[in-house]
């Protein structure tokens, strides 16, 4: 199978295999695609170096989203590349160039000590570097063109970036959760990520079906790595955006119910990947997916607030 320049950068978040960058390499220029938090720029790095480029042939970094496992290591890593420009969605570049708002909605989900072991310091980006990305803005990378387009549904500031030398996505959190840990003899399996703050089913689900008009061969999704047999995962895909709707209404208005939320998405995804053929023990099941059962929770409670609000 053809790596089309393609690298997957581990970028050392949390575990191994959790949170991915992208290196796309084209004639000898680099381009990378999210780069985790402030602790991963040496990872950034290394992998320039393992494919032996210098710094000043980078001439992109492109964010899929501004949440600060792709996005808050931008600025230290635009210090190190000198010709790179930043690619964003209009609704995330300002938060860029003033992290302040970031920072703030970080810390205040995770507590100031948790904060600094995961993000480390969030450096801003010069307003000069950033380039806003509008749905259909393309990036020319030494002739290979990179085609951004509006995905909203995990975020309402996020892109997901169309390679057409490989004919893959590059998608952020939209195409959700793949770890390797789940792959089995009938392949990838695929979970939503319903993180707070701006998580929205339809608009996800739209957003998804954009993706798959396309015929993509493979999807790369942040969390984590290559995912091909692309239409049998997004089928399994929307089915648990609809399941974890369902989930989330049926817990609201009950006593605890972020507690009841956690342990219904708990079965749910437990059981999904018993369906899938993952033959590990629920502990370790449970282990992989913990961080995300919480963050999942979270953001159906925002939405179901949300919701409820609008009337």
């Amino acid at each position: 199978m053809a790596d089309h320049g393609i690298t997957t950068i581990d970028t050392g978040f949390q575990r191994p295999g959790f949170d991915a960058a992208y290196l796309v390499v084209e004639q000898g220029r680099g381009a990378f695609i999210d780069c985790g938090t402030n602790h991963s720029v040496p990872h950034m790095l290394g992998a320039l170096r393992a494919k032996g480029l210098e710094v000043e042939a980078v001439d992109w970094l492109i964010l899929t989203h501004v949440h600060l496992d792709h996005a808050g290591g931008a600025g230290a890593l635009m210090k190190a590349l000198p010709n790179a420009r930043l690619v964003v969605h209009p609704r995330g570049a300002r938060h860029m160039v003033d992290p302040a708002r970031l920072v703030a909605g970080a810390t205040a989900v995770y507590g100031e000590q948790e904060f600094a072991r995961s993000y480390g310091e969030v450096l801003a980006v010069p307003e000069a570097r950033v380039v806003v990305a509008d749905d259909g803005h393309r990036v020319d990378l030494a002739g290979r063109m990179l085609e951004c387009i509006d995905t909203p549904g995990h975020a309402r500031h996020h892109l997901c970036v169309w390679d057409e030398r490989s004919r893959s996505w590059f998608t952020g959190d939209t195409f959700g959760l793949s770890y390797r840990e789940f792959d089995t003899a009938n392949g990838a399996l695929a979970i939503p990520t319903s993180s707070p703050v701006q998580f929205e089913p339809g608009p996800l689900k739209d957003s998804i079906r954009r993706m798959l008009a396309r015929d993509p061969d493979a999807m790369y999704p942040t969390h984590y790595g290559r995912v091909g047999d692309v239409a049998r995962v997004a089928e399994g895909l929307l089915a648990l955006v609809d399941r974890m709707v369902e989930l989330a209404e049926a817990a609201d208005g009950q006593p605890d119910r972020h507690g009841k939320l956690v342990s219904a998405l708990r079965a749910l995804y437990v059981d999904r990947a018993r369906t899938h053929g993952v033959d590990q023990p629920e502990t370790k099941v449970d282990a992989l997916l913990a961080i995300d059962i919480e963050l999942n929770a979270q953001g159906l409670e925002v939405w179901l607030d949300r919701k409820a609000a609008a009337g």
